[in-house]
């Protein structure tokens, strides 16, 4: 097929790979404008625009696309069959929904109706899913809400981070998209619409997500590390100074159920946080406000120990 392709971070790329290597003619790449990133804050970028230009692809990077008469010259010019999505980071407007005659076609990480949004693999493991997959859908003015074309399942370790997901999806995820394009072509596809009655929502994580109540059950609370990671991670306070936790479980803590939620119990250089409905985690390694991350032992030991029911956050 003759193909546009829209898309931004590593998620994207492997999509971006397999479309080349079946023998779709990918004819522009839309992406986000690079940005400054790191410590130097040097302007990086996006891991698409890398892999188009090493093929040879032209690209473009406007700031907005919604009435951006120069893109939608050259995609008219272009007459794709279909212009890809995968995690572009635009709302893709009404006239380009319209251009190609089998339509703007996404990967999106979760199996839809569930998890429409920005971070669908984050709540996903969030709220504990033993499983999750990939969807594609052919793009519609809502959110998320576009007709279901493929979709695949896959189930989820019960200690595997966002870290570890999004790679694996992104393969995956890759897979299906060519499969619906053959599917496409064949005309052996049928749209169907999503179930509303069991849609839910992954909203672009902020800051404060990552903030921990211990009034929650430990495993809530493990799970949220989980879905978190790397960004905006897991974290307290401890004296009024942050305290990432880089590394948690939860656990069996003998005769602690009375303790209060946030209260800290030290056992032979482990340190344990009481968690909601009488629950535990080990603070396995954490890294203090200013300072390198560092083991549970490490911590206690440069702070010359911490007193049985201190409190966290």
């Amino acid at each position: 097929m003759k193909l546009a392709f829209c898309g931004t971070p590593a998620f994207a790329v492997p999509t971006l790979k397999s479309a080349l290597r079946a023998g779709h003619e990918v004819r522009l790449v839309v992406t986000q404008p690079d940005r400054p990133a790191g410590r130097g804050q040097q302007m990086t970028a996006p891991p698409v625009k890398a892999v188009a230009q090493e093929a040879g692809i032209p690209v473009t990077q406007p700031e907005k696309i919604k009435n951006n008469a120069e893109l939608r010259a050259q995609l008219e010019a272009i007459e794709p069959d279909a212009i890809l999505v995968v995690a572009y980071g635009r709302i893709i407007p009404a006239w380009m929904l319209e251009l190609p005659r089998y339509g703007n076609l996404n990967l999106h990480a979760s199996l839809l109706p569930r998890y429409r949004g920005a971070a669908p693999i984050q709540w996903a493991l969030a709220h504990g899913e033993p499983a999750t997959g990939a969807t594609t859908m052919r793009l519609d003015a809502g959110l998320d809400t576009g007709d279901i074309l493929l979709q695949r399942e896959m189930a989820v370790a019960p200690d595997m981070t966002a870290m570890d997901l999004f790679p694996l999806l992104a393969e995956m995820g890759a897979d299906l998209m060519m499969e619906t394009l053959r599917g496409l072509e064949a005309g052996t596809l049928a749209p169907r619409k999503q179930d509303e009655s069991r849609a839910s929502l992954a909203p672009l994580l902020t800051r404060d997500d990552g903030r921990i109540d211990f009034t929650r059950p430990a495993m809530t609370i493990y799970n949220r590390w989980r879905g978190f990671q790397p960004w905006p991670g897991a974290w307290t306070t401890l004296d009024g100074r942050k305290l990432l936790v880089n590394r948690m479980l939860p656990t069996e803590v003998r005769g602690g159920r009375g303790a209060e939620p946030g209260s800290l119990l030290v056992e032979q250089g482990t340190m344990f946080a009481a968690c909601g409905e009488g629950s535990w985690v080990e603070l396995v390694e954490v890294t203090p406000e200013g300072k390198r991350t560092m083991s549970a032992g490490e911590f206690l030991r440069g702070r010359g120990g911490v007193a049985d029911g201190t409190r966290l956050g």
